[in-house]
């Protein structure tokens, strides 16, 4: 398997600053609450709207899209949800990816979005006009990109995959004896080319979040609690998921909670999903 170039150290330094800076969002009290849905929930209703939720947004927002009759998932889940509802006007809730996504799959319907610059660091670290140029350098390739991607990466490519048919796709791929490149996330591809064996060229972007999780920290954590079992998401580094119970997307990941005979899990992802697995497992301690 090859690699592309590492990306710039200044987009790397861009991407890790929006991060650590991301804005909190306040609390409310529980009164303060109540009365925002209604305000939402009719605002809703009066312009044939849903809200359309990924797992990692803030607990209190997905609180917010259960109460208001939308959807919680995961990316795709998200784009199939809005385009298999009946409202006109789909409010995706999550990073500006999910957004155009939303309205590629929907492009019918009127896609908003609380916030637009709310970014995805795999999405940025992966610029149209250097990928485009390493592709073009690589003919021969077949172009497969994560679904976390910006619209204009998504249409260079020649198939887009999530994290939970990246595998099944290459797989396909693998079969008939085409070589791929696989962007943006040098951890999915590395882990899809190792289920697969397929010949991938991996352009060398990252998540944010799940590239800081060290083998260490998590070894430290399995040691202090010997019974929990690891579950990983894989945009997460090879030598965390080599160590992992299970692998795979947040809705795979969610699932594998429920089936875990442990009490005890260790999730190596976002904690947004937190809110959704423990409605979904609410027996287990998640670390």
């Amino acid at each position: 398997m090859g690699s592309a170039n590492d990306i710039p150290v200044e987009l790397v330094e861009e991407i890790r600053g929006k991060a650590l800076h991301a804005p909190r969002p306040r609390d409310l009290t529980p009164e303060q609450r109540d009365a925002l849905i209604e305000r939402i929930r009719g605002l809703l209703e009066a312009n044939n709207a849903v809200l359309i939720t990924h797992y990692y947004v803030d607990e209190q927002l997905q609180m917010l899209t259960d109460a208001t009759g939308g959807y919680v998932g995961d990316s795709l889940g998200m784009a199939d949800y809005g385009n298999k509802h009946a409202a006109t006007t789909l409010v995706v809730i999550g990073v500006r990816f999910m957004g155009e996504t939303a309205k590629i799959l929907n492009p019918e319907k009127r896609v908003l979005m609380p916030d637009l610059a709310a970014e995805c660091s795999l999405d940025l670290s992966c610029p149209i006009d250097a990928f485009s140029a390493f592709c073009d350098q690589h003919p021969d390739r077949t172009v497969v990109v994560y679904t976390n991607t910006s619209a204009e990466v998504k249409a260079r490519a020649d198939w887009v995959v999530t994290s939970s048919n990246a595998v099944d796709i290459v797989a396909h791929l693998h079969a008939r004896g085409e070589k791929i490149i696989f962007a943006p996330d040098r951890h999915l591809g590395r882990y899809v080319q190792q289920k697969t064996g397929a010949d991938i060229l991996n352009w060398q972007g990252f998540c944010v979040v799940h590239d800081e999780f060290k083998a260490s920290e998590l070894k430290r954590l399995m040691a202090e609690h010997p019974e929990a079992e690891l579950i990983a998401h894989p945009e997460s580094p090879a030598e965390v998921l080599e160590m992992a119970d299970a692998i795979g997307s947040t809705t795979q990941l969610i699932k594998a909670a429920q089936a875990s005979k442990a009490k005890t899990l260790i999730v190596a992802t976002d904690m947004g999903i937190f809110h959704k697995m423990h409605e979904a497992a609410p027996d287990k301690q998640l670390i």
